[in-house]
């Protein structure tokens, strides 16, 4: 029987969708999920610690989010322009692949002004080709040294909060919308499930003897976009850049060896190690792009535990949670979640399911 998008279907009230983190990283709420004897329990996220014990081994994306929403104007017209910078396509040319609303307003040759606060004009860009119907590529005309641009960049830009989270951002997200152990910059969304670790909690479990192997995906706005196909077996990803390293390989095989546990720290961690697998079952050295979309039935090969948030019906992230933890019991997790008023998505609530 195919899997059905239909099936991840449920009805979530706005109201659980978390505007704001919680004070402190690790005492968002946390449900533990036990496939072993279907049990749910409740917890708060520093709780993890009683999980895990020495030489087990926590998978962790090191990926760092930019600010990466601009907002310009349009030559002549003056119009307001929202540019999002998807990636960088050519660092010594400046040309990079956007998403700009409104579309309609935008064609080749069009030239977008970027300004401070105070009203400075600072960058500009030129669009130099269509790419999708809300997609552009554009180039920045910007003299200046490569450091230079990137901190010109990161003055103008915004933090890049999911649509979801629907109010201004504020100074406080360019903190918490970012892991504390986020180093390598290019993704234009967090890897929500590891901005409950604080670093006392890290510490705590360092000290008890845990391993922590950092593995690096870019997420990319595909990881949210909507799915439109109901046959699941259809529906095609865009593609993220990924690198598994020697260290966080030699990690998570001396774990895997011992039989220890294998612990995923969000669906980004999941999908990039599933997608360097050897074929005598061992993680592998990787480095490139992966577009790997997992839902069920799927059989996985290196974790045997996983933290992540709570999704939004019909998503990706969902399928693949369900994927991991049992379509019946994640949906029965998830009833429990929306009953006990859990928050969800981005800034909200934690799933370990062991």
């Amino acid at each position: 029987m195919r899997t059905k998008l239909s099936q991840f279907n449920f009805e979530l009230p706005d109201k659980l969708i978390a505007k704001y983190p919680t004070e402190h990283r690790d005492e968002s709420r946390l449900m533990v999920v036990n496939r072993a004897d279907g049990t749910i329990e409740h917890k708060v996220f520093k709780d993890v610690l009683s999980y895990f014990e020495e030489d087990d081994c926590l998978i962790f994306n090191n990926t760092k989010v930019f600010p990466a929403r601009l907002y310009g104007k349009k030559e002549k017209t003056g119009a307001n322009i929202e540019v999002f910078l998807l990636r960088e396509l050519n660092s010594e040319m400046r040309l990079w692949d956007v998403l700009v609303d409104p579309a309609r307003k935008i064609r080749v040759g069009n030239k977008l002004y970027f300004a401070d606060k105070e009203d400075n004009e600072i960058l500009v860009a030129e669009v130099v080709d269509n790419t999708t119907s809300r997609g552009r590529t554009i180039r920045f005309l910007y003299d200046g040294t490569d450091d230079e641009f990137q901190a010109e960049l990161n003055n103008l830009g915004n933090t890049p909060l999911p649509k979801y989270i629907d109010r201004p951002v504020e100074p406080i997200d360019r903190d918490r919308y970012q892991t504390i152990y986020a180093k390598e910059i290019g993704a234009v969304a967090a890897p929500t499930a590891g901005l409950h670790f604080s670093r006392e909690l890290l510490k705590r479990l360092e000290l008890k003897g845990v391993d922590f192997a950092e593995i690096t995906l870019h997420v990319g706005l595909g990881t949210f976009r909507s799915i439109d196909v109901e046959d699941l077996s259809k529906h095609k990803m865009d593609a993220e850049y990924f690198r598994i390293p020697q260290d966080a390989m030699d990690k998570v095989n001396k774990a895997l060896d011992n039989r220890k546990k294998i612990c995923s720290v969000g669906t980004t961690s999941m999908r990039s190690i599933e997608s360097a697998v050897s074929a005598e079952n061992n993680l592998k050295l990787a480095e490139g792009w992966t577009n790997k979309f997992i839902y069920p039935p799927y059989e996985f090969s290196i974790a045997n535990s996983m933290i992540t948030n709570l999704h939004l019906p019909k998503s990706s992230l969902v399928i693949m949670v369900a994927a991991f933890g049992g379509y019946d019991l994640i949906m029965e997790a998830y009833q429990q979640a929306i009953k006990e008023k859990y928050r969800f998505f981005s800034y909200g609530d934690a799933m370990l399911i062991i």
